[in-house]
C-alpha cells in the first residue's frame, strides 16, 4: 500500500520558518520524482515544488523561489520542504505527491501551516 505521511507543520508568525517533511512507503521511492502541492483556504490545489529522482533537478513557483527549498532523502525515504520568510499568503494545507507538477498520481493528507501574527 502507497503511503505518503507528512509532518512539520504548524503556527508561525510572518517571516518564520518552518521545515517539513513526508516518509514514504508502499513504493520505490528512489524511482518517483517528488513534489509538495498545497491548498489554501477557499482555493483549489496548488502546484509549488518538484524534485527529480536523484535530487539532481528541482523546479518550483515563482512566489516560493529563495524562500523554500525541495530536498529529498533516499536513503531513508523521505521528502523535505524547508520554507523560510513564511507570510499569511502560505497559509494552506501543505501536502506531499508522487510524481512532477502536475503529473502526481498520489497525495498523503497532508499537514497544516498557518501563518499568522
Amino acid at each position: 500500500e502507497v503511503q505518503l505521511v507528512e509532518s512539520g507543520g504548524g503556527m508561525v508568525q510572518p517571516g518564520g520558518s518552518l521545515r517539513l517533511s513526508c516518509v514514504a512507503s508502499g513504493f520505490a521511492f528512489s524511482a518517483y520524482d517528488m513534489s509538495w502541492v498545497r491548498q489554501r483556504p477557499g482555493k483549489g490545489p496548488e502546484w509549488i515544488s518538484s524534485i527529480n529522482r536523484d535530487g539532481g533537478r528541482t523546479q518550483s513557483i515563482d512566489s516560493v523561489k529563495g524562500r523554500f527549498t525541495i530536498s529529498r532523502d533516499n536513503a531513508q525515504n523521505q521528502l523535505y520542504l524547508q520554507m523560510t520568510n513564511l507570510q499569511p499568503e502560505d497559509t494552506a494545507l501543505y501536502r506531499c505527491a508522487r510524481g512532477w507538477g502536475i503529473g502526481v498520481d498520489f497525495r498523503g493528507q497532508g499537514t497544516q501551516v498557518t501563518v499568522s501574527s
